[in-house]
């Protein structure tokens, strides 16, 4: 990593070196190379595409980039939620659309996927300020056309890098503000060189004490790109990467604890005899990940265009958590025998490693007839991940600590093969056919031991993991668009997806009993409006679930709470947008998504606990609740966006209210999120200096109104029986757990381009 930074560093000197010439001041933006000619992304929608989805230039992105991940940039778009352990957007964020988590959005970069193989989900704080070196992103909600990784349950999102620059370029940018939340950029490109190459990079520092006590990130990255192009070849190598050094915020707080201490953070805690007495300062997670794509983009003729990418993804990286009187047997550690006994428990800081591998290569082939355009792609991609455990330190303990004592170790290894044709068909001249046909082949194994205690084997040892899995899945899709006049369209489509289950889905799991595969039958229709000022449109969705996997409280054979295939659920929506242009100056975007999310016939388990001892009974009461609400799906999202732009200054309020959310299945308010409304207000203005191109300085004010909200949680719903005998009847307790998010605080910016 310390090698690639100093590369970047050089890079940049060089590029700065460059723009020394004189530079005339403009306050635009650095014109681009234009390479959507030559450019193929298999996996994008167009404007003819029967598919709901959104686009965010560059342009939007600068104007909310100033420190927050990329989920909190997406907010507005709709049917989008965000989430943070930190309260504060920076570190450990989290994207949901139309309901579905971070494990059923799919995520490429340049058509190349970005999500962990194995979780399935992608970890944001990986790639900090990533938006800095991005062209634009485009987000297909539902199933949307055939994509490269993991299957898209609620929804894609695609990204590209950003285009060469035209002309030697050069930026500063640099913002700070509440919870010493800080980000400093520095971006240059060299402009054509000899009219074929150019060269861009970018580093990056972030940095945040968090909302919650604690939760402080540090966070470093790079972006590089080589580029080589004439009239109909691009050949590019980029390079990016991130560093991150953050501390757990990974558990949530009471109800109580919302009102009385609400900033509190319990990672960390150091206890002796119940009590706290004090935080463990390297509770820490350290990971880095770096990306290289060598992408040739080839134009053989007006008719044929081809992309063909290579990829490869290193990451390693470890946490360390202090763990409170632990068992020592469950790491593979001997008691601790003083003079006054033997202890088979004892405090003790472990430290969980992995060091992953991924690479691959994706390609896809254009025709672009006059009444048909087709696109046959796919790729072949290659995963192995290392997880392994050690044992640092162990209060008190009187025999020999090895220094790199490891209690368990096993390895993923995933290979994912797809290939996929689809192709729009021009009927006449206003309405055309789509069809998109998908074949995926997936081979994922699990060998080794895990860190979960097998206390039902005999004699009693780790969980062993052996997990050999093939899945074949057939997604087709098909639609048809009508394109009424120049302003007006509609479209329908339908969509089948299929996914395998995550990683934790086996190793936390039935020993003896593997989930099964997720299918998906996807319905949408939709009419889009747009003319000079105004645009309007409406997308109705039904999304049928087959053996979709929902924690459902089950516990496996070691205690271990366990997702279960549910034979049938969906989510049915109206998705609404609508845009005005009051003048070229003001502008009023909103959306909002009315929804119902439900799982049908659904059967739920709680622990028992006798209500006198709160001894756990080591058993679970089967309640069933019929048709109920799919966790953390609310049926009500309202975005709002007015935006002005009037000779230099620049404000922007963004609104979003979202209505109760449940935090598991069994639908209860004791359990569940109450409804927010948040405001954040954008102000900047730009002007000219000589020698520049143009100067900006701003503040973003975040939560406007203050409004005390929690956007994710946990339930730790029980069943009490009244002296712990269960022929009699039981209440359910709920002792549910919230992650608060922070109130007013702003960030100033600036940002110096030359």
């Amino acid at each position: 990593m310390r090698k690639t930074f100093l590369a970047v560093a050089a890079l940049l000197c060089v590029g700065a070196t460059s723009v020394a010439a004189t530079l005339q001041a403009t306050p635009d933006t650095v014109t681009t190379v234009s390479l959507a000619e030559v450019e193929v992304l298999g996996t994008r929608a167009s404007a003819g595409t029967p598919v709901a989805f959104t686009n965010i230039s560059a342009k939007q992105l600068a104007a909310e980039n100033h420190g927050l991940d990329i989920p909190f940039l997406l907010t507005t778009t709709p049917s989008v939620l965000t989430t943070s352990d930190a309260g504060a957007g920076v570190g450990y964020t989290s994207l949901r659309v139309r309901g579905t988590d971070a494990t059923r959005i799919n995520i490429t970069v340049n058509d190349i996927p970005l999500n962990d193989a194995e979780s399935h989900t992608i970890y944001w704080v990986n790639t900090p300020d990533f938006a800095s070196s991005v062209r634009d992103i485009q987000i297909q909600r539902g199933a949307g056309t055939s994509t490269n990784g993991s299957g898209a349950f609620g929804a894609s999102v695609n990204m590209r890098t950003q285009s060469f620059g035209s002309s030697p370029y050069a930026e500063v940018s640099a913002s700070y503000g509440s919870f010493n939340t800080n980000k400093e950029t520095v971006r240059v490109g060299t402009g054509l060189l000899g009219d074929h190459w150019a060269v861009d990079a970018r580093l990056s520092h972030i940095g945040s004490d968090g909302y919650r006590d604690r939760a402080s990130s540090a966070l470093k990255s790079y972006f590089a790109q080589l580029g080589y192009f004439n009239d109909r070849t691009v050949v590019r190598f980029v390079t990016f990467g991130g560093k991150e050094d953050t501390y757990h915020a990974w558990d949530g707080i009471s109800r109580d604890e919302l009102e009385t201490n609400r900033t509190y953070n319990p990672n960390g805690e150091i206890k002796h005899d119940g009590a706290v007495t004090g935080f463990y300062a390297d509770q820490k997670d350290i990971y880095q990940q770096i990306h290289y794509q060598l992408i040739w983009n080839q134009t053989f003729s007006p008719l044929w265009k081809l992309n063909v990418a290579l990829h490869y993804t290193d990451g390693d990286g470890y946490y360390q958590e202090y763990k409170n009187n632990r068992t020592l047997a469950e790491y593979l550690l001997d008691p601790v025998v003083t003079a006054t006994g033997t202890s088979k428990k004892a405090s003790l800081v472990r430290k969980k490693c992995v060091e992953s591998d991924f690479g691959g290569t994706v390609f896809s082939l254009q025709y672009t007839g006059e009444r048909l355009g087709a696109t046959l792609g796919g790729g072949i991609n290659r995963y192995s991940n290392d997880h392994y455990g050690r044992v640092i330190w162990v209060e008190n303990y009187t025999s020999t600590l090895d220094p790199d004592h490891e209690y368990y170790r096993n390895n993923g290894r995933k290979t994912d093969f797809n290939i996929y044709l689809k192709g729009n068909y021009n009927i006449t001249t206003a309405l055309s056919a789509y069809a998109d046909l998908q074949y995926r082949h997936i081979d994922y194994r699990i060998t080794g031991c895990n860190d979960k205690w097998d206390w039902t084997a005999s004699p009693e040892h780790l969980q062993t993991l052996d997990i050999d899995e093939t899945f074949d899945f057939f997604n087709p899709k098909a639609g048809i668009n009508w394109q009424i006049n120049a302003t007006q369209r509609a479209y329908a489509s339908f969509a089948v997806a299929q996914k395998e289950p995550t990683r934790n889905n086996y190793t936390d799991g039935l020993f003896l009993e593997h989930p099964t595969r997720e299918r998906l039958y996807d319905w949408e229709l939709g009419y889009e409006y747009r003319s000079g000022s105004f645009s309007a449109g409406v997308n109705l969705y039904y999304m049928k679930y087959k053996d979709q996997l929902v924690l459902n409280g089950k516990i496996n054979e070691i205690g271990e709470l366990m997702a279960e295939n549910v034979p049938n659920s969906y989510r049915m929506g109206v998705e609404l947008m609508a845009g005005y242009r009051f003048t070229p100056w003001l502008r009023w975007d909103v959306n909002a998504t009315l929804s119902r999310n439900r799982i049908q016939d659904y059967t739920g388990y709680v622990s028992d606990y006798d209500a006198d001892t709160w001894d756990d009974l080591w058993s679970q009461t089967a309640i069933n609740v019929g048709n109920t609400t799919i966790a953390f799906s609310p049926s009500v999202i309202i975005g709002s966006c007015i935006a002005l732009d009037y000779k230099g200054f620049a404000a922007m309020l963004q609104s979003q209210y979202v209505s109760r959310q449940y935090l598991d299945n069994f639908e209860r308010k004791e359990d569940s999120l109450d409804p927010y409304f948040v405001n954040n207000l954008e102000l900047a203005y730009t002007f000219n200096l000589p020698h520049t191109r143009g100067i900006t300085v701003g503040a973003s004010i975040y939560n406007l109104f203050d409004e005390k909200y929690e956007t994710n949680g946990y339930a730790q719903t029980c069943a009490l029986y009244s002296g712990g005998d269960k022929s009699k009847p039981y209440t359910l307790y709920s002792d549910p757990r919230f992650y608060p998010m922070a109130g007013i605080n702003m960030l100033a910016h600036v940002t110096l381009r030359f």
